[in-house]
This record gives C-alpha cells, structure tokens and sequence, in this order.
C-alpha cells in the first residue's frame, strides 16, 4: 500500500512521517502529481498560514489535483481548514469541499489565550475514522482558528466555543488535532485512517 503525504509550503510534515513509522507505515513525501494520483492513501498535513498556504497550492496546480482524488484523504490542521470553504485568516477562499467557515476564536469573557495550544477533549465521535477511540478522549491541538460545525462534523471539541473537531465528506477527512502528537489515542486515528 502507497500512503504519501502532501509536500507544500507547510510544517510538521516530518512528525507526520515519524508517527506513520511507529505504526509501520511507509510514506513518502511529494508534490508529484503522478505520485499523489496513484497513492492508496494521501495525508495533506499543515502548520502555517491559509493564504500562502492556499497561494502555494494555487501555483503548483496542487489545489485541482487535491479536489480530483477519489482514494482517502486526511486533511490535519491547516490542511483540513484549507479543505473548508472560506477561512477568516486573510479572507482566504479555500478548496470548499466542506461547507464550514473558518473562524478566529474570540477571548471573549473568559480571556481565552489564542492559540489554543495543548490537550483538549474531542467528543460526538461520528465516524469509523475513531473506532476504538474513547467519547472525550484527549488530542493535542494548536490553532488560533476553527471550523465551524455544521453537516459534515464528524467530532467536536470545545474552547470556548463548540467547533469541528473533525469533518468528512465522502473520501475527504479532516482533523483540527495533531495525530501525530496525541500519543496512543492520535496512534489509533492514524492506523483507523490507514485501515480505511
């Protein structure tokens, strides 16, 4: 099986490939369209910002290729906002393959610090995408930014206010968490995803 991941002008690629490893997976990583059209499996990772992440995948051609795959597709962080439709981070048009808006969390009363950055609860599991996760099971999460919830919400978390923890649309998964920093329960979700 042929898992690659996404290369574009985004972080935490390399902690992707090692948590892959530590449940013996193989990936490579690739912006070849050949490469990313024959994969079994494609993950579109991100730390960064939406529009020069948007702008990059834009000039690469990478946006197209992105909405034409069929096989499963696992967007973490900014790669699931950017498979949103609009986020607020720059007025950012994105790949719009899930409904939901992209938001800036408020501090509002309870003086929130933005980004929400650590452990976090993820609840309302809706999906074989977390078979053998537990409801309110803990992730790590860093994000000044979130999806709102709406039809394609597979889990939620809150933080001050309740938002996508994770979506999906047919072959299209995203998670708001880093998988490959939530230990045991990021482990599960990584192999579920595999094992799709």
């Amino acid at each position: 099986m042929k898992t690659v991941i996404i290369q574009y002008n985004a972080g935490n690629i390399q902690s992707v490939l090692f948590a892959l490893e530590r449940i013996g997976v193989e990936a490579i990583v690739t912006d070849d369209e050949e490469q990313i059209q024959q994969a079994d499996k494609v993950i579109f990772p991100g730390v960064g910002e939406a529009s020069t992440a948007m702008q990059y995948l834009k000039q690469r051609k990478l946006d197209q290729l992105i909405l034409q795959l069929k096989q499963p597709v696992l967007g973490i962080c900014l790669g699931m906002q950017l498979m949103c439709k609009f986020s607020e981070e720059n007025n950012t048009p994105c790949l719009g393959i899930f409904d939901e808006q992209v938001a800036k969390f408020n501090p509002g009363e309870q003086q929130l610090k933005i980004p929400q950055i650590g452990w976090n609860n993820i609840y309302d599991l809706q999906s074989s995408l977390f078979n053998g996760i537990a409801n309110n099971a803990y992730c790590y999460f860093v994000h000044g930014y979130f999806a709102s919830k709406g039809r394609h919400t597979i889990a939620s978390a809150n933080y001050g206010i309740s938002y996508s923890a994770a979506l999906h649309k047919d072959n299209f998964y995203g998670v708001q968490f880093h998988p490959e920093k939530s230990a045991i329960v990021g482990e599960q979700i990584l192999k579920n995803f595999i094992e799709l």
